[in-house]
C-alpha cells in the first residue's frame, strides 16, 4: 500500500533526477528506468506519475520554470529603481539554482525538443513571453518606447549565453554571464542618447 503524502515527494525526486540524469548524459537519450532508479523509486511508479519520458522531461521544465519565477519574484521585490528590477531578472537566470551544467544541458535538449512537440514549443513560448514582458515592464522608465525592443536583445543574449555555455566544457560563471547582459543594456541606451542614465536620476535609486 503506497504512504500517504508520498505522492509530493515522490514526484519531485522524480523530477530532479530527471534534471540530474539528462546533465549525466547531456542528452534526452535516458531511460525512465535509469531516472527512476536515481530517484530511489521503482519505474512503474514513474510511469504511474507521469505516463513517458517526455512528459517527465516537460514536468522537469515547468519545475526549472517555477522555480525561476519565484527568484525573480524574491529578486524585484527587493529591488531598488528600474536599474535594480532589470538586474533582478537577470541575476535570477544565471543563479546557481540555474546556471548549472546539469540545467544547462536541460534547457538545450529544452530548445531541441520544442521543435517537434507541441506541449515543448508552447512552453518555450511562454518563458519567452513572460521574460520579454518583465524585462519590458523594468526597462520601461529607463528606455521609454525602445524598451521593448531592447527587451527583446537582453532575452536572445540570454538564450544565447545559455546556449553557448550549455556546449562548453568549464563551469559555468553566472557573475561573468551577468556582466556580459547588463553590458548589453548599457550599451543599448548608451545608443539611444543615454535615456538610461537620465531616468535614473529622475526616478530615484
Amino acid at each position: 500500500m503506497p504512504r500517504i503524502g508520498m505522492q509530493p515527494v515522490r514526484r519531485k525526486a522524480l523530477i530532479a533526477a530527471t534534471i540530474d540524469e539528462i546533465g549525466a548524459r547531456g542528452s534526452l537519450d535516458v531511460t525512465v528506468a535509469r531516472i527512476a532508479r536515481r530517484a530511489g523509486v521503482s519505474s512503474a511508479l514513474a510511469h504511474h506519475y507521469f505516463g513517458n519520458k517526455e512528459q517527465l522531461f516537460l514536468a522537469a521544465m515547468r519545475q526549472t520554470l517555477s522555480d525561476y519565477r519565484a527568484e525573480v519574484r524574491a529578486g524585484l521585490s527587493a529591488a531598488r529603481g528600474p536599474r535594480g528590477r532589470v538586474e533582478a531578472i537577470v541575476r535570477a537566470g544565471f543563479s546557481e539554482d540555474h546556471f548549472r551544467p546539469a540545467v544547462l544541458a536541460a534547457w538545450l535538449n529544452f530548445y531541441v525538443l520544442a521543435r517537434t512537440s507541441r506541449q515543448a514549443e508552447r512552453l518555450l513560448t511562454v518563458y519567452h513571453r513572460r521574460i520579454v514582458a518583465n524585462l519590458s515592464h523594468a526597462l520601461r522608465p529607463l528606455a521609454g518606447d525602445a524598451a521593448r525592443d531592447i527587451a527583446e536583445t537582453l532575452a536572445a543574449v540570454i538564450d544565447g549565453v545559455y546556449l553557448r555555455e550549455g556546449l562548453g566544457e568549464g563551469a559555468p560563471d553566472g557573475a561573468a554571464a551577468t556582466r556580459r547582459v547588463l553590458g548589453v543594456l548599457d550599451a543599448e541606451l548608451a545608443a539611444r542618447g543615454g535615456a538610461g542614465a537620465q531616468n535614473k536620476d529622475r526616478t530615484g535609486p
